[in-house]
């Protein structure tokens, strides 16, 4: 009887150490080196623009029916923090202005982080970063209905390496538009 407890426990001790081990994250292999993708030239006011393509600097460009794009502005956080810097409020006037220019215009305010810390925890920070950029542009009076908040955590890096001007480029929030 003693031995039947001592083989079960032993196996779901085995199964558990198992699964927790499949969940862990992949480390990078050292030497491997990553480059980040040529970033796309935009294109210029007037042209059609693919959809995620970022906003050329000429101005904003409203995107077709059923297409999106990506406002040029991201605005940054620093580690761990939430809080909008002068800069991101300056980034969320000018999107607030444009937003109140075209009226049918929604935005979905994308919350990222840099790969330190849980995923679980990542994903709480991000949401927490879109959220107080959806906050601040629902008290510049743009209606609730037309924006909304995603967060994807560590799981989209603007800059995928190690370092802290590469994690400080991934703490950022993005502002999609649609019609």
């Amino acid at each position: 009887m003693k031995r039947n407890i001592m083989f079960t426990v032993t196996i779901i001790c085995a199964l558990i150490i198992l699964s927790l081990a499949g969940c862990a994250k992949k480390a990078a292999e050292p030497g491997a080196e990553v480059t980040p993708p040529a970033p796309a030239a935009p294109a210029a006011p007037g042209q059609e623009m693919k959809p995620g393509e970022g906003i050329p600097a000429g101005g904003p460009v409203v995107p077709a029916a059923g297409e999106t794009v990506v406002f040029d502005k991201k605005i940054y956080f620093d580690f761990d923090k939430f809080d909008l810097g002068a800069e991101a409020i300056g980034a969320l006037n000018e999107l607030a202005a444009f937003l109140k220019a075209n009226a049918g215009l929604k935005v979905s305010v994308e919350g990222h982080c840099d790969e330190r810390g849980t995923n679980e925890y990542n994903l709480a920070l991000g949401e927490r970063r879109a959220k107080a950029a959806y906050d601040y542009l629902a008290a510049q009076g743009i209606d609730a209905s037309r924006l909304s908040t995603v967060s994807y955590g560590e799981e989209k890096p603007a800059d995928p390496g190690q370092n802290e001007e590469a994690w400080a480029k991934n703490r950022r929030d993005e502002f999609v538009l649609s019609k």
